[in-house]
């Protein structure tokens, strides 16, 4: 592909994004492993180039763009060799018309911004929302230890017990240490939510939104392999995940459980006031996320949002039902706004009085509200809130 063809190829691929971000279609990665997947004759190269501008522009448009074109036009706005590549040859985009329309740039959709701002992220803090994440392991100690680990690539030790971090990009899933069970993927704000479980062996501790399992597996190491740890979720597809991430781990004390929507405590009435702790990662904005996925902040909207928020607090519920006497709920969202974190605790503890505030003290981080947050300018982490709330006995 020469240079020009790349540029074209991004734009096919922005548009695709942008009509995803509205329909609720496939992520940005998906969508140009299918651009890729239709033209073999791209060399890695090519493939390299194109996703690099597609990123790029992602991030440089504040407000969901008009088009592809009209993203990279943004981009090549700030890049004049970029620009010059709009030269109409073959599989080029057409030259630059004069007034031709330019997506705007900035952090997110206004409404978005201005929600971010009143939950404290403005500024550097806003804007490192949207740099390139590292890449995070943690080394599962069913199997290894972090001080005697031998790695094929060099790492530094993250503020997590067990965590190391990497150059991004860096293949780890070829590993035979990653195939083998002795390291796992997994950010180290996402390790430190796990750390706040306080999780110990022969604990009963439930999972309640486990996905794909990566908090599990995190929890199973705490607990040493002892007791009884539930993974459950609504998504089959996703749980299905789990038994052989878990299997690699030697994590065999895990038990799945789908549950039905709408009907979750039904699957979990042996469980009702027996939990020592159950963990909610709930569904949320993803706003702490964004590094990774920057695409997604043009997916939400005021009502999504606000349909987050309430499933939050449902499942804050069902959890409540499942902790015992003096056991603890840990709440957490991968998100930055107060109305999935400090606002939201506020409202679970309000409308309990059996229920209060318990303390989150991790190495990295700081207060919020009755929470605590680690977001990626001041803690290199993902951002996630973290909240712990004990049961009276």
């Amino acid at each position: 592909m020469t240079p020009a063809a790349r540029v074209q190829g991004a734009i096919e691929i922005l548009d695709a994004v942008i009509e995803a971000a509205s329909t609720g279609g496939a992520p940005a990665d998906r969508l140009i492993a299918d651009y890729f997947r239709a033209r073999r004759y791209a060399g890695s190269k090519d493939r390299r180039a194109v996703r690099d501008l597609t990123y790029a522009a992602i991030r440089a448009c504040g407000p969901v763009p008009a088009s592809g074109r009209a993203a990279m036009l943004r981009l090549a706005a700030e890049d004049p060799a970029l620009a010059l590549l709009f030269d109409g040859s073959a599989h080029a985009p057409a030259p630059i018309a004069e007034g031709e329309q330019i997506a705007l740039p900035g952090l997110a959709p206004e409404w978005l911004e201005r929600a971010l701002a009143q939950s404290g992220i403005a500024g550097p803090p806003a804007e490192a929302l949207l740099a390139r994440a590292p890449l995070d392991i943690r080394v599962n100690t069913l199997k290894a230890d972090r001080g005697a680990i031998d790695l094929p690539a060099a790492a530094v030790r993250t503020e997590a017990p067990q965590g190391l971090r990497l150059e991004p990009g860096t293949r780890v899933e070829q590993w035979d240490v990653f195939r083998d069970g002795l390291v796992e993927v997994q950010d180290t704000g996402s390790q430190l939510a796990c750390q706040a479980v306080a999780a110990a062996p022969g604990e009963t501790i439930v999972d309640l939104c486990a996905g794909a399992g990566g908090k599990t597996l995190a929890l199973a190491a705490e607990m040493g392999n002892r007791g009884t740890l539930v993974a459950c979720d609504t998504d089959r597809q996703r749980l299905s995940r789990l038994a052989p991430r878990a299997e690699r781990a030697g994590a065999g004390m895990i038990e799945t459980r789908l549950l039905d929507p709408g009907k979750e405590l039904e699957s979990l009435e042996d469980l009702a006031g027996k939990a020592d702790a159950v963990l909610v990662d709930a569904p949320c904005s993803g706003t702490g996320t964004w590094r990774r996925n920057p695409e997604a902040r043009w997916r939400l909207t005021p009502g999504r949002l606000a349909r987050f928020v309430e499933a939050q607090e449902r499942l804050l519920g069902i959890a409540a039902d499942l902790v015992r006497p003096e056991g603890r709920l840990i709440y957490v969202t991968c998100s930055l706004l107060d109305a999935e974190g400090a606002d939201q605790i506020d409202r679970f503890l309000a409308a309990r009085s059996d229920w209060s505030a318990g303390r989150v003290d991790l190495p990295l981080g700081r207060a919020r509200g009755k929470g605590w947050r680690v977001e990626p300018f001041h803690d290199g982490t993902d951002g996630f809130f973290i909240a712990r709330a004990t049961r009276a006995c």
